[in-house]
């Protein structure tokens, strides 16, 4: 049977020990909007916010877990990027340029029509910007 889905997006969950320099990143250089903070348990806070229709979360925990590996899409097995559609990518990589994120890959032409970028957050997760058309 497929998924009966009640929203048309999904939820992210990104955890982290770096509170402050995830929130700047995600709320403040890509204008994601605050939703809320929630104790989660004594040792765990969630930060929501909004990207379109999606949430992202981040989770701040009070110690150090095992990270996963860093790199390119393809230096490890599971889940090692998420892709935001965008029509301003050139803007976008200004923006955290001008603020010192890492530009994994400056915007590229995958195909006619389609253009990505990827940056790198504070915690080296991969963000791709997608713009087609």
């Amino acid at each position: 049977m497929p998924v009966a889905l009640t929203k048309n997006s999904i939820d992210l969950g990104i955890v982290t020990t770096n509170a402050e320099p995830m929130l700047k990143f995600y709320r403040d250089t890509l204008g994601f909007k605050y939703l809320r903070e929630m104790k989660v348990s004594a040792s765990a806070t969630m930060h929501q916010l909004a990207c379109g229709e999606s949430v992202i979360k981040i989770m701040v925990v009070a110690k150090e877990l095992p990270k996963a590996p860093p790199g390119h899409i393809q230096a490890a097995m599971g889940y090692r990027y998420w892709t935001i559609s965008v029509s301003n990518i050139p803007e976008l990589l200004q923006s955290c340029e001008a603020a010192g994120y890492k530009i994994a890959v400056k915007e590229t032409e995958l195909r006619p029509g389609v253009r990505i970028a990827i940056v790198e957050d504070p915690d080296g997760n991969l963000v791709e910007f997608l713009t087609v058309g």
